[in-house]
């Protein structure tokens, strides 16, 4: 059973210079500046100091743990970042691999074309009545009754053309007859994996849109000839 409602909602390195004709001397390291830094420092300090009132030696030894410390601390941070990026790499690669299969998205919202979308609730308790519900850009709401289900997934099908749905984007919620409101999965087709401008994985899946990885709930396999990518303008 389907009732429409309407309801609005609302420290840089340093670049050396040229040692040849053409050779060109890499840019040097932070840690390297900084070690040649502090050991210039420490043979200063050393040759001016007061010979009747010498300095502790205690006090070298201790600034040159220091340094050693500062300098496993930064290339430490160095090997974390180049692991990062290769990790960023390899996921992108097997994320990849999956375009073109079904996967299964927790969302709150959907994309309607003329394809029906496949989905499920994820009832954390029977449930005697519950309602899918739609929520257009104007605020309508289209409110669709599921059949009495126990605790796990409830699979539904949203039909655009049978519901009178026009295409565009919606919010979608479910809710249970003991007031609760489950998470709402939707199968689609993964049609693409990109890096995003600020450096993270973006999913593109029909019938949803753009999603993040932490999104996707499984991995569902191929898709027949017959299943083809809803698309929109």
């Amino acid at each position: 059973m389907v009732t429409t409602t309407s309801n609005a909602f609302g420290l840089n390195g340093n670049t050396g210079g040229s040692t040849g004709s053409n050779a060109v001397a890499p840019a040097a390291s932070p840690v390297s500046a900084n070690k040649d830094m502090f050991t210039k420092l420490l043979v200063a300090q050393i040759r001016n100091q007061d010979p009747l009132a010498p300095s502790d030696p205690a006090t070298f030894v201790n600034q040159l743990s220091q340094l050693s410390q500062t300098e496993a601390l930064e290339n430490m941070t160095q090997t974390t970042a180049a692991s990062a990026t290769m990790l960023q790499s390899l996921q992108v690669l097997a994320m990849g691999g999956q375009v073109g299969n079904q996967v299964s998205v927790e969302t709150s919202r959907v994309q309607l074309g003329e394809t029906a979308l496949q989905g499920s609730v994820q009832l954390g308790g029977a449930s005697s009545l519950t309602h899918l519900v739609l929520t257009g850009a104007t605020g309508t709401q289209t409110r669709i009754e599921l059949p009495p289900h126990a605790a796990g997934a409830q699979s539904f099908t949203i039909d655009p053309a049978k519901l009178g749905l026009p295409a565009g984007k919606y919010s979608i919620a479910a809710e249970a007859a003991d007031g609760t409101k489950p998470a709402v999965e939707i199968d689609g087709r993964l049609n693409s994996v990109r890096l995003s401008s600020t450096g993270g994985i973006v999913m593109q899946v029909a019938g949803i849109g753009d999603v993040e990885p932490g999104w996707i709930t499984g991995f569902n396999g191929k898709t027949t000839g017959a299943d083809a990518p809803v698309t929109f303008n």
